[in-house]
C-alpha cells in the first residue's frame, strides 16, 4: 500500500536558502542576471521554484535585498488569492462532481491551524473535512489533491486498495504527492549557514 503523505507531514516548510520566502511554500529561489536589464527587478513562480530576474551589474548585497523584497511581494499577492472556507467548500463540491460523480458530500470544509502532522483530515461520520493552513499558498493542484484525498475518505474511510483506486481518478495525484513529500524532506534538511558578510 502506498505511504500516505497526508498522514506523515512534518512541521511547516522552510526554504533551504538563507532567505526563506515568508508566507510561501516555495522550496527554491533561482536568481537570473541579465545584461539587458538596467534597473528593473521582477519575480515569478515556475513550478516549485521562484525565479527572480535582476540586472547583471547588481552587487551581491543588492541581490539579497531585492530577493527578499520580491519574495515578500509575491507572498502578499498570493495571500490575496487564498481561498476562504466558503470558497474551499465550493471547490470541494466541484471536485466531488468532477471525480466522484457528486457522491462525496462534505457537510463542512475548513482551514485549521492545529494540524501540524497532517495536511488534511476527515471525519466521515460527521462529513467534516479539515485542511492544514500550511497548504495555503501551495500550488492549486496540491490543495486539490488534498481535498480529493479527504473527499475519497467520505466514501472509503481507510487507506485500502479501494481508496487508492478512487484517488487514481485525480490525474495529478503522483505529482502532488511528490510535492508534499519534497516539502517534508526539505524541512528535514539542515539549514544552510548565512553567506559571509551578513
Amino acid at each position: 500500500m502506498p505511504a500516505d503523505p497526508l498522514q506523515s507531514a512534518g512541521s511547516p516548510p522552510r526554504s533551504p536558502t538563507s532567505l526563506p520566502p515568508r508566507g510561501s511554500a516555495t522550496s527554491a529561489v533561482e536568481v537570473r542576471r541579465s545584461t539587458r536589464r538596467s534597473r528593473t527587478v521582477s519575480a515569478y513562480r515556475e513550478g516549485d521554484r521562484t525565479i527572480v530576474l535582476i540586472p547583471a551589474r547588481m552587487s551581491e548585497a543588492e541581490e539579497q535585498r531585492w530577493v527578499t523584497v520580491m519574495l515578500d511581494k509575491l507572498a502578499a499577492q498570493e495571500s490575496k488569492r487564498m481561498l476562504g472556507d466558503a470558497e474551499l467548500t465550493e471547490r470541494a463540491e466541484r471536485l466531488s462532481e468532477q471525480y466522484f460523480e457528486g457522491r462525496a458530500r462534505p457537510a463542512s470544509v475548513r482551514w485549521v491551524t492545529n494540524q501540524n502532522t497532517r495536511w488534511g483530515s476527515c471525519t466521515p461520520a460527521e462529513g467534516s473535512i479539515r485542511l492544514s493552513h500550511r497548504l495555503q499558498g501551495m500550488p492549486e493542484y496540491v490543495v486539490d489533491y488534498v481535498l480529493v484525498h479527504e473527499l475519497a475518505h467520505l466514501l472509503v474511510p481507510g487507506h485500502g486498495p479501494r481508496f487508492w483506486r478512487l484517488l487514481d481518478a485525480y490525474p495529478r495525484t503522483e505529482r502532488a504527492r511528490g510535492y508534499l513529500e519534497g516539502v517534508v524532506a526539505a524541512d528535514r534538511l539542515p539549514h544552510l549557514p548565512a553567506a559571509r558578510g551578513e
